[in-house]
């Protein structure tokens, strides 16, 4: 790894659990697609792979966004904040970003009215 990102990983302020939530944000369209949390381990592995890594906190354990299902995100760019406490990703998005396979998670709105969730929203998704 190039010695400035080495430099910046050092800087990077990761939370009492060792994580920092990562925005993945879509090139071509700008949309957020997700949020993650990354160890040191996971963006080391972003850096280095050219792919998307995280750390889930439900299972514990590094995962490679696209490794079962397909969907990968290649890396275009990594930013991080003037906190340096959290991290964007501008990645091609292949396939869908969501589980539940919405091009993005961020498919559901609030409601203007009475700011309830929509519960039944139209899914979106990119072929």
């Amino acid at each position: 790894m190039k010695q400035e990102n080495e430099e910046i990983l050092n800087q990077i302020k990761y939370d009492e659990k060792g994580l920092v939530p990562a925005v993945i944000q879509d090139y071509d369209s700008g949309r957020v697609l997700m949020l993650g949390y990354m160890n040191e381990e996971s963006l080391r592995l972003t850096i280095t792979t050219g792919r998307t890594w995280f750390f889930s906190r439900s299972r514990q354990k590094l995962w490679n966004k696209g490794e079962t299902s397909g969907h990968f995100q290649n890396v275009k760019k990594i930013s991080y904040d003037c906190d340096c406490d959290t991290i964007l990703v501008i990645a091609e998005q292949i396939g869908a970003a969501c589980h539940t396979g919405n091009f993005s998670c961020f498919y559901r709105d609030f409601k203007p009215e009475d700011t309830a969730c929509v519960p039944e929203c139209e899914t979106e998704k990119k072929s």
